[in-house]
């Protein structure tokens, strides 16, 4: 299994391969998931009254588990950092976009990317995050 360092990285990575364009896995829901396990209420409410500025613990534990093998990162081409991705939701459906909750702190995941040629919404990373993006020859979006 490909361990990685930053777990923000994890779920941009996760966001191109499940809710992309062109998606290479099954789309996983937190709202189907706690559904089997009994829950009927409000997931927003949930969410905000039991787990204020974290992830939820089922959907923590799906995307830590989640197995992405060499071959599949290997055709990822582009990360997304932008506030209304999909994956952000199913992590914490309350998140409005702002904190930086989900703020990649380390690029040391990039050696799992060897195709990566683009990042959308680089403006969200710190300047020394994308100076080593740069460095490596990937197109910055703003």
């Amino acid at each position: 299994m490909t361990e990685f360092v930053d777990f923000n990285l994890k779920l941009a990575v996760i966001e191109e391969l499940m809710y992309g364009e062109d998606p290479k896995l099954a789309p996983w829901s937190l709202e189907e998931s706690l559904a089997a396990q009994g829950f009927s209420g409000d997931l927003w409410e949930y969410s905000f009254d039991n787990f204020p500025d974290q992830v939820v613990p089922e959907a923590r534990a799906y995307f830590e588990s989640l197995e992405l093998p060499a071959d599949l990162l290997a055709e990822v081409e582009q990360l997304n950092f932008d506030g209304g991705c999909q994956v952000y939701f199913e992590c914490c459906p309350h998140w409005d976009g702002e904190s930086d909750q989900f703020d990649v702190h380390s690029l040391d995941d990039l050696r799992h990317l060897p195709g990566l040629k683009r990042v959308i919404c680089a403006d969200l990373l710190e300047p020394h995050l994308q100076d080593v993006l740069r460095s490596g020859g990937i197109e910055l979006v703003s």
